[in-house]
């Protein structure tokens, strides 16, 4: 197994709740797009993240989240990127209940999310993000279709990895799994994702079984739901020198 890091849940209770494991430390993969072939043999602009992130999914803390907890699992794998990165959070890694914790106390949310299965989406994991580690987030819409997608792929996600270096949050509405964007790649005939998916469900992984089995993988633009709109939120990291 390819156990590479290991996250501190804190002590006194601040790990996972209500039926999820009681371990205060919990082994993640790290960087689990590593070794994966590029999409495209000569691309014209290829850009992918600097620094190492951990990979969150589906019931990797022991709580079972399937069908509800996709934003929260990318909301972590972003913090975790923030954490290793330079940007410490406030307090120990965010777990499930942390992260509605943290909305209810912004008063974004009422009293009664806190235990509740209520999607988050980009708008909230901007404000988490914020909260957490003191780093704004960027949002940005795209109202679907392949023309402004591949737009913004092209031009807003090459940016974004240059300068800043960070992983991206991606939600939709007809499409509203969200997914971790990693890198992107694009050529003559349009552009790749770099996908980390939060849906992986299961034992612990290793990383040559998610790329293999599409959980960790590069999607072209043109795959995503065209009459889907997106939103992405992208943390604005400080930056870097070129």
């Amino acid at each position: 197994m390819e156990k590479e890091q290991e996250i501190d849940w804190g002590g006194g209770g601040g790990g996972p709740e209500e039926g999820a494991t009681s371990q205060e430390k919990l082994s993640l993969l790290k960087n689990v797009h590593s070794g994966l072939p590029d999409p495209l043999p000569h691309p014209v602009k290829r850009s992918v993240i600097e620094g190492d992130y951990l990979y969150f999914h589906y019931g990797c803390d022991g709580q079972d989240d399937r069908g509800w907890g996709c934003g929260y699992r990318t909301v972590q794998t972003l913090s975790s990127w923030l954490r290793m990165n330079g940007f410490p959070a406030r307090g120990p890694a965010p777990t499930l209940p942390r992260i509605q914790q943290a909305l209810v106390s912004m008063q974004d949310k009422p009293d009664s999310f806190r235990g509740s299965r209520d999607w988050i989406g980009t708008f909230e994991a901007s404000l988490v993000l914020d909260f957490i580690h003191d780093v704004p987030c960027k949002l940005v819409h795209v109202r679907g279709g392949a023309a402004e997608l591949e737009r913004v792929a092209a031009e807003e996600l090459h940016r974004h990895f240059h300068v800043h270096g960070s992983p991206v949050m991606m939600g939709g509405d007809r499409d509203n799994s969200s997914k971790g964007i990693v890198g992107v790649c694009t050529g003559a005939g349009g552009s790749h994702l770099l996908v980390v998916d939060p849906h992986y469900y299961g034992g612990p992984p290793e990383r040559a079984e998610l790329q293999r089995r599409g959980w960790v993988a590069w999607r072209r633009v043109s795959s995503l739901d065209q009459d889907s709109f997106y939103n992405l939120c992208m943390p604005q990291t400080t930056r870097k020198s070129t």
